[in-house]
């Protein structure tokens, strides 16, 4: 057993000598954990640096001990990603053939691969979406098959980057349930504090550093009152770096 699920020890991520993040250290093993912060602080950069996707320029990294990095295939028990458009995550036409597909990553048998295919959409009543098209989905229920996928694989982490990002109020409201629900740690990114109010701790990142760590309504307080202000100034008038 592992002292900490998330261990980041001054992680940076210079993508063509831009830095995106500096010097990240976080230690964190909560149930749920949220990030906030602004579109481009780093935050979906660093969603992918935990998931294993991007290697870190410096630094160390580790979920649950494993190297997500060096060692793929042990990452894949470890951490899953669903990313903000479930475009750009689905490669398969059929939903059992999107799910089934992570389990034989995992060495499952075919036969395995099926059954947990379909113990997956029965948990969630979905058994009758099994041999549908996936592109006659709509963004949210493609969104659900990619969850489904991720919680196929049973990883202990999850990373939401901006899950909710262009669905409509009702499939949000259940989608939220569905995480609720979710036995598997999250960590959620997000630009609406909102959407964290039940979470254990909340993070807020800025022009990729740590700004602020700790309880859920301490940080929503500085966050949401450093927009505001930001919100009231003539912002707009700065050409981005």
């Amino acid at each position: 057993m592992h002292p900490f699920l998330i261990d980041l020890d001054k992680v940076s991520y210079t993508p063509e000598g831009t830095s995106v993040l500096c010097d990240v250290t976080l230690q964190a093993s909560e149930r749920r954990i949220g990030i906030v912060g602004r579109n481009g602080s780093g935050k979906t950069s660093l969603a992918r640096v935990l998931a294993g996707l991007v290697a870190p320029s410096s630094g160390k990294l580790r979920i649950n001990g494993v190297d997500v990095v060096k060692d793929r295939k042990a990452a894949l028990r470890q951490v899953g990603i669903l990313f903000q458009n479930p475009d750009h995550q689905i490669i398969f036409p059929t939903v059992e053939e999107e799910i089934s597909f992570g389990l034989t990553q995992l060495k499952h048998t075919p036969k395995e691969a099926a059954e947990r295919t379909a113990d997956i959409l029965a948990r969630f009543n979905r058994s009758h979406w099994a041999k549908a098209a996936i592109h006659q989905l709509s963004q949210g229920q493609r969104q659900l098959v990619c969850l489904m996928s991720i919680l196929a694989m049973q990883p202990r982490l999850i990373i939401l980057d901006e899950p909710f990002a262009g669905l409509d109020i009702p499939t949000m409201m259940h989608l939220t349930r569905v995480l609720h629900a979710v036995e598997a740690h999250l960590v959620h990114i997000t630009h609406d504090p909102a959407h964290l109010a039940t979470y254990d701790r909340m993070i807020w990142i800025d022009q990729g550093q740590i700004v602020q760590d700790g309880a859920v309504p301490r940080v929503t307080q500085a966050f949401v009152a450093q927009m505001q202000e930001i919100g009231e100034s003539d912002d707009f008038t700065h050409l981005p770096g």
